[in-house]
This record gives structure tokens, sequence and C-alpha cells, in this order.
């Protein structure tokens, strides 16, 4: 199964509590975070909440 590189580019200041959520259930708590997690639709639901704050990259 496929994996995602998900990376904290912006703040999370400001945003929405669902948005902040997100990024704590992703495991991401500071700018420049890294995790690595399964491509999954509960994954990616969550990607989809805070695009405009992560970086996506899928990885083997």
């Amino acid at each position: 199964m496929a994996r995602l590189k998900i990376t904290q580019l912006r703040s999370k200041i400001g945003g929405k509590q669902n948005q902040r959520d997100s990024l704590r259930s992703l495991g991401l708590k500071r700018i420049g975070d890294v995790v690595v997690k399964e491509d999954r639709p509960e994954i990616r639901g969550m990607v989809a909440v805070v695009t405009h704050l992560v970086e996506v990259e899928e990885v083997d």
C-alpha cells in the first residue's frame, strides 16, 4: 500500500477548530514537522481539510 509523506508548511494559528484538530490527528504540531502515513480514505480526508497548510508527497 502507498504511503503519504505529509509536511506542515504553514501555521494553524487563526485556523478553524476542525483544521487544528485535523493537524493534531495527523501528528503535526509545528511548522516543519513531517509524518508518514498509510494512504487511506481517513487520512486523505484529514489532508483535504488542511491542503493550504501542508504539502503531500507519495512515498514508496
